[in-house]
């Protein structure tokens, strides 16, 4: 008897960012009819829109293992991984810019009087860099993705140019194995459908 192709769960869009401390913390996503319906915590800031939406990629370095008495390997091991999350920040802030330089010093808080504030940012002392948690929910509510100890480590590069181009906030914010022993990212599936069950 012939199978009957599934309907493939498809994601589309490209979903919404949020940004924390590190040590936030993590969301306890509540899901109804198939759909996280948990509001996150103040502490949970939204980083505003992207220019092409976000890229997930998780990627092993691997080896091989041989012996003499055979040409293939008899076994590949791994050797480092590596994850990330990149895009770039469309919303154009100081806070943003703060970010994407993984701290700095800044005045964000204006100063002056309605009209007149005036907000500043230095870049950080190299060393004082602070980490913090990213996490991307997909546009539908079915799937979330939390960076536990987050570094931004792509280059900081903004061009200024004749609209419709405009400037942007590129980053990539690579996952580090957080000091409390758990894995460097962890993924939610609303519902049993993203689960493939």
């Amino acid at each position: 008897m012939p199978g009957t192709v599934p309907q493939p769960q498809i994601l589309t869009d490209p979903g919404i960012l949020w940004v924390s401390a590190l040590g936030t913390a993590e969301p306890t996503p509540t899901v109804t009819a198939g759909k996280f319906t948990d509001t996150l915590p103040p502490a949970w800031l939204l980083l505003g829109p992207t220019d092409e939406g976000s890229t997930f990629s998780d990627s092993v370095d691997t080896d091989t293992i041989t012996v003499a008495e055979f040409l293939s390997a008899i076994r590949n091991v791994v050797t480092g991984r590596s994850s990330s999350l990149a895009f770039a920040l469309a919303s154009w802030t100081l806070s943003n810019y703060r970010r994407a330089l993984n701290g700095g010093v800044a005045a964000i808080a204006p100063t002056g009087t309605a009209g007149s504030e005036l907000s500043t940012l230095e870049p950080p002392v190299e060393g004082s860099e602070v980490r913090c948690q990213v996490m991307w929910e997909s546009t539908d509510s079915t799937v979330r993705l939390l960076g536990r100890q987050a570094f931004q480590t792509g280059e900081v590069s903004s061009d200024f140019h004749q609209a419709p181009d405009k400037a942007l906030i590129p980053c990539e914010f690579a996952f580090e194995q957080p000091s409390t022993g758990l894995r460097p990212w962890k993924m939610w599936a609303a519902g049993t459908a993203r689960a493939g069950l």
